[in-house]
């Protein structure tokens, strides 16, 4: 099943150019699958419909959320078709298995008071806050994953026409910058990340204080601590700025097509999302405007 494994995460990396982090998702649910198969004495060319069943009231059982054992299923159907396809196997065993269903929350948005404060946290008097300041500015003024910021390399940014270029899903998108964030940018950029880099081949844009490429969880703790300073009570990570982004955009007249592709979004109807927190904005707009409000 190890080599299986090993040539269906090649193939969907090549085929669907899925991001890193996708590909380690579908490599956590299918080593865990195998890991209870090995336990429970199966074979994965021979389990049936029950055994995938068993399996996934197992996963429940020991707590897992209903979006998780969804994401499960997706990927356990997506090896067993491949291993169909490479006639492995002649049947799909999850082929009648259904996702359980996932309630769509609201994503967390600050406002646009707690965004203004956030982002005047960072002080630009020492090269950590010049840097964390161009970070945070950047990640409001984007909209984009911190996948794709801490991905990014220098040549990806063009100051002169206010752009960043996206490279890291299959579809690459330029989105523009703001011109604060801009601002933040330049600073970062002139007058401290030479000298944090330390070596002229670092190509990453954003860098820890020793020089590497900041990790998913240096943004993170970056993030949170602000979050503190600016004694905000919301739970606040890279991804709530996001959410901001589009919220605020189209609050203030965006249309979705184009938050969907600055968002990076192959799906249109997971932009509609923050269709919800239209509402309020349109109720002031309506009782502002009309005569008879």
């Amino acid at each position: 099943m190890e080599k299986q494994i090993s040539s269906f995460l090649e193939f969907i990396k090549d085929d669907k150019k899925l991001s890193d982090n996708t590909l380690q998702s579908y490599r956590r649910d299918i080593v865990q699958l195998e890991e209870y198969m090995n336990e429970n004495k199966l074979n994965y060319q021979r389990v049936t419909e029950e055994d995938m069943r068993r399996y996934f009231s197992y996963l429940q059982q020991t707590g897992k959320k209903s979006s998780t054992i969804s994401r499960n299923v997706a990927s356990i159907r997506s090896f067993y078709q491949f291993l169909m396809r490479n006639k492995k196997i002649k049947k799909d065993p999850t082929e009648k298995i259904q996702s359980p269903k996932v309630e769509k929350k609201a994503p967390s948005v600050l406002t646009s008071s707690e965004i203004e404060l956030l982002l005047e946290q960072p002080k630009n008097i020492d090269l950590k806050g010049i840097r964390d300041k161009a970070m945070l500015e950047f990640a409001y003024a984007t909209g984009m994953r911190v996948s794709e910021i801490i991905s990014l390399n220098i040549e990806d940014v063009n100051l002169k026409d206010g752009l960043v270029n996206c490279r890291t899903s299959a579809r690459q998108r330029k989105i523009p910058l703001g011109s604060l964030s801009l601002r933040a940018l330049a600073d970062y950029i002139e007058n401290s990340r030479p000298i944090l880099i330390k070596d002229d081949s670092v190509e990453a844009l954003f860098v820890n204080t020793n020089g590497k490429r900041l990790t998913r969880q240096g943004f993170w703790k970056i993030v949170r601590y602000y979050k503190e300073q600016a004694h905000i009570t919301k739970d606040i990570t890279p991804h709530v700025l996001r959410h901001s982004f589009a919220t605020h955009l189209l609050q203030n007249g965006a249309d979705l097509k184009s938050i969907q592709t600055m968002l990076g979004h192959s799906d249109i109807s997971s932009t509609q999302v923050y269709m919800q927190f239209q509402d309020e904005s349109i109720k002031s707009i309506y009782k502002n405007a009309h005569p008879r409000a």
